[in-house]
């Protein structure tokens, strides 16, 4: 006796299409995306272990004091500009 799951196939197709066809894209492993920016929001994808720094920490909290669990972006939204962002970022990574 076999089994058929043609409803959940075709469910997961089409998740991906709505996924690759939606403004969002796949994070790659390691990674978890955010937005950044005081009038427009841009989307950056970040590494993983940002997380443990210091720094990096101060922001998550000033988006908490922000946005509580209510992102309006749909993710995590940080609250600074996308210049200071890219100067913390460029600074982990070299450290």
């Amino acid at each position: 006796m076999g089994f058929r799951f043609p409803r959940i196939v075709n469910a997961k197709s089409s998740l991906k299409r709505t996924l690759s066809t939606s403004e969002t894209t796949l994070v790659p492993k390691g990674h978890f995306a955010v937005y950044v920016g005081e009038a427009e929001k841009k989307r950056f994808v970040i590494p993983i272990s940002f997380l443990k720094h210091p720094s990096f920490q101060n922001l998550l909290s000033e988006a908490e004091e922000e946005f509580g669990f209510n992102h309006p972006m749909g993710a995590l939204t940080i609250p600074c500009s996308e210049e200071a962002f890219i100067h913390l970022t460029c600074s982990l990574q070299c450290s």
